[in-house]
């Protein structure tokens, strides 16, 4: 007797490990779809990454914060496996004139509401506002929020000034801190977006997992059949329904997915593509240790509404999670957004410079651990620019990621979401 030999389909074939693509990897595996994630670095994440010094400091690459009211990551992720710490809703803010203030969120925290009115940050008028748009975007879905001025070209510094908030708030806290979360101080961003971010803000934290972010795309990897990811494995083509690997090898697939950033994207998709062109905003993350605590500790971010400040935002993530930093150490982190074009030891004495300033004469003594540049840190979102874009370009070839809408960790697993839910009922 004979068996007729069988072959097992081929894999949906997604290039790229961040976390759009290890979403979509995620989604078509549960629905019982075989799969193959490539990734051409050395770990899953893409910009979601955390290098672990022999010290034992953890160097997320560049500094960044998993909202945990973000609806995808409720979905998916496992919030105890992950270990979250939060840091406190709010900033301490340094002033043009050199002095700090505090702002806590009173509608997280009621006991903080006098220091929040009191602040120096704006008008009383200012933060009564605030609490207006807080009850208007509860009262919202995130669906609606992303939908709104996604067609008359509003962005967040004109939706600021026509809501009514004084100059002295825009410049004290929306530029300093909505300017981080953008990598755009200017507030050119689209205001629809603004709003969305505000309602994480007003309902959910800001958490770091224990070990560092890169936790968050392991997670996800670890939930794929074993050898279903391959690292070290660079795609050059696409062709057809098939990917050409660097060594030359052709793979077959059921579907491709581009799943990566930046320059990658540009060459492996056709021109179609990529309209509108991808753009893309900087950062610099520098690193300092200290052997004494940096500051008082609160877990609030530090935020510089100076105008020309390098040192925009500092963190103290040893302070939220204590195992960022080896024992006896301070970890702080600094981020200067933009192009700055210093190179690295003149913007690391120019920072100890401001940080002295800012922090004390302790800060002169802070040890220099590592910078991170990092040119495509977030896709720029212009006014206007709609918030989803195709995902699907041809029948058998998808794309994900923030750039195809708007510049968060939600957007990129909504958008591997989406794809998968695309391909499993083509």
């Amino acid at each position: 007797m004979t068996t007729a030999a069988t072959t097992s389909p081929p894999p949906v074939i997604i290039i790229g490990a961040g976390m759009a693509g290890l979403t979509c990897a995620c989604y078509l595996h549960r629905a019982g779809r075989p799969v193959l994630v490539l990734e051409a670095a050395d770990a899953v994440g893409g910009r979601v990454r955390t290098d672990v010094t022999a010290e034992g400091f953890r160097l997320d690459r560049g500094f960044q914060v998993l909202q945990t009211r973000y609806p995808e990551v409720q979905h998916l992720l496992d919030y105890g496996a992950l270990q979250l710490h939060a840091f406190r809703s709010g900033a301490v803010i340094r002033l043009p004139d050199g002095k700090q203030t505090v702002l806590v969120n009173p509608l997280q925290q009621p006991t903080a509401a006098f220091s929040a009115l009191t602040s120096r940050v704006g008008t009383l008028a200012d933060k009564l506002r605030i609490a207006s748009l807080a009850q208007h975007v509860r009262g919202a879905t995130n669906g609606q929020l992303l939908s709104r001025h996604s067609t008359n070209a509003l962005d967040t510094l004109t939706f600021l000034r026509e809501y009514g908030w004084s100059e002295q708030i825009i410049e004290n806290f929306f530029q300093p801190f909505f300017g981080g979360v953008y990598l755009d101080r200017s507030l050119s961003t689209a205001a629809n977006f603004f709003e969305f971010v505000f309602k994480q803000f007003v309902e959910g934290d800001a958490a770091i997992p224990s070990l560092g972010m890169q936790q968050i795309p392991e997670q996800l990897a670890a939930r794929l059949p074993a050898g279903s990811v391959q690292l070290n494995t660079r795609v050059v083509a696409i062709r057809d329904a098939a990917v050409e690997l660097a060594t030359g090898e052709t793979l077959a697939a059921a579907a491709v997915v581009v799943a990566t950033d930046g320059e990658a994207a540009t060459r492996l998709l056709p021109a179609v593509a990529n309209t509108p062109p991808l753009r893309w905003r900087s950062t610099t993350c520098t690193y300092f240790a200290a052997p004494a605590p940096a500051a008082q500790p609160d877990k609030l971010l530090r935020l510089n509404a100076a105008p020309n400040a390098l040192a925009h935002n500092v963190a103290l993530p040893c302070e939220v999670a204590p195992a960022y930093a080896p024992p006896g150490q301070q970890l702080i982190s600094v981020s200067t957004h933009g192009e700055h074009g210093l190179p690295e030891a003149e913007l690391t004495s120019r920072l100890l410079q401001e940080l002295t300033a800012w922090f004390g004469s302790q800060a002169s003594q802070w040890r220099h651990l590592r910078t991170y540049t990092i040119p495509q840190a977030l896709p720029v979102y212009p006014a206007g620019q709609p918030a989803r874009q195709a995902l699907k370009l041809h029948a058998t070839l998808y794309r994900c990621g923030d750039h195809t809408a708007y510049p968060s960790l939600n957007a990129a697993m909504a958008s591997g979401r989406e794809v998968a839910e695309a391909i499993l009922s083509a």
